[in-house]
Formats: structure tokens, C-alpha cells, sequence
């Protein structure tokens, strides 16, 4: 797969119109009990692409949950920056809170990779040897830094399967060697970590970037779904 496999064609065939940023009401709302206030004051804009009403939904329960024995202050300047990390779950935050958001794509098609062949824009990347690869929903228009393309994995089917070469727009490519996923199958760009799910704190070594910056920037430009 070339450079010329990866342009504006890619956009034409589409599974489920790009990947889901998946938030986890539950998650929100177990790591806000982790928080020991304050709560009040205002949000970030969208509540680091989580979205302002579940965060804002998720924070009230706690504290209309909480005994009048343990006051919360009626207003404050936000939440400090810990205070964050620990409710959307992610590194610097209290270690028993869990990611809130995960970021799933799905592949689009599959393909053999001979030896020496390259793969996206500038062929940064040769196949060592023959494989299978796949193309996935997913590039730096949804959040998917650009710079993560040789240096991050996803999981397919609890597999671990590396990104390779550099991350287009709106796809990527993963090598999925011997795999054989469905047109439409599940990929976990990150998730809470377990089960070979890739963990947010990967993005952050290799991007240099924080939890937070990440998933903020996923929030805003993925397409959001809530679950339970």
C-alpha cells in the first residue's frame, strides 16, 4: 500500500462515518467519588471533550449523594488540575480511577503487504517481511496525532497490532499479520488498559503530550457516544 492508497479516496468508503469517542457515564461518575471536593465553580469549555452536561451530571450526583457531615464549598475556581485527571482517569490522577473515554475505530478493508513495500505518505514505513495490513477509521482529523503513526499499537480482537507508517487524515494503517478481522471489526486506539486494550498514558510517551490534552482534543473532533 502506497501513498496514493491512503489519499482523498480513503474518505469514500466509510464504516460507521469515522471513530467513536466512547464516554463511560459510570466511569465519571466512580472516579468523582474518588474526588474529595471541591466540586463547584465553572467547567472547561465541554468539559475536556467529555461534554459539560455528563460531567457537570456526573459531579452533582456525587455531592447529592454525600452526607451534610462532609461539606462541599459552594463555589471555587474549578476543579485543580489533579482533581481532573483523577475523574476522567488518566495519569496524575488517583490510581483507582479509570480511563473515561476510549477512542474505537473499525477496519475498513485488508490487504497483503509484500516485503519492501511501503505504506502512506513518505513510505515511512517498509514491511520487513510479507504481511497482512489493515486500513481502520481513524487519522488527525478525529485526533489521532500524526506523529503517532510507527510508535503506538491498537487492539483488534484483544490483539495488540501496531500502527505503522504515517497517520492520514481520516485513516491509519495497522499490520495485523496473520489476523483476518472483518470489514467493520472493532479497533481500540485506547481504552482503560486491560484486555490488550492500548492505554492513553502510551499516547502521552510517545506524543510528549498530557492525558488530558489528548482526550480533549479526541472530545472535540471525534463523533461522541455515552454509554451506561
Amino acid at each position: 500500500m502506497t501513498a496514493a492508497d491512503l489519499g482523498d479516496d480513503s474518505a469514500r468508503v466509510r464504516v460507521g462515518s469515522g471513530p467513536i469517542a466512547r464516554v463511560s457515564r459510570s466511569a465519571l461518575r466512580a472516579n468523582a467519588r474518588l474526588i474529595d471536593g471541591p466540586f463547584l465553580g465553572d467547567l472547561a469549555a465541554d468539559a475536556w471533550g467529555h461534554g459539560v452536561a455528563e460531567v457537570r451530571a456526573a459531579l452533582d450526583d456525587v455531592i447529592a449523594d454525600r452526607r451534610p457531615s462532609s461539606p462541599v464549598p459552594a463555589q471555587d475556581d474549578g476543579l485543580p488540575a489533579e482533581h481532573v485527571d483523577t475523574l476522567l482517569g488518566l495519569p496524575g490522577g488517583d490510581s483507582r480511577s479509570r480511563p473515561a473515554m476510549s477512542l474505537v475505530g473499525r477496519v475498513l478493508s485488508t490487504k497483503v503487504l509484500l516485503a519492501d513495500e511501503g505504506v502512506s505518505y513518505g513510505l515511512t514505513y517498509r514491511a520487513p517481511e510479507d504481511t497482512h495490513i489493515a486500513l481502520v477509521t481513524g487519522g488527525y482529523a478525529q485526533g489521532v496525532l500524526r506523529g503517532l503513526g510507527n510508535r503506538v499499537s491498537v487492539s483488534i480482537a484483544q490483539r495488540r497490532c501496531p500502527v505503522i507508517g504515517r497517520v492520514a487524515m481520516d485513516v491509519c494503517v495497522v499490520d495485523i499479520r496473520d489476523a483476518h478481522p472483518e470489514r467493520g471489526a472493532e479497533v481500540v486506539f485506547f481504552g482503560d488498559g486491560e484486555d490488550e486494550e492500548p492505554h492513553v498514558r502510551e499516547w502521552c510517551a510517545a506524543s510528549g503530550l498530557s492525558g488530558l490534552e489528548i482526550v480533549t482534543a479526541v472530545g472535540l473532533h471525534a463523533r461522541r457516544e455515552y454509554v451506561p
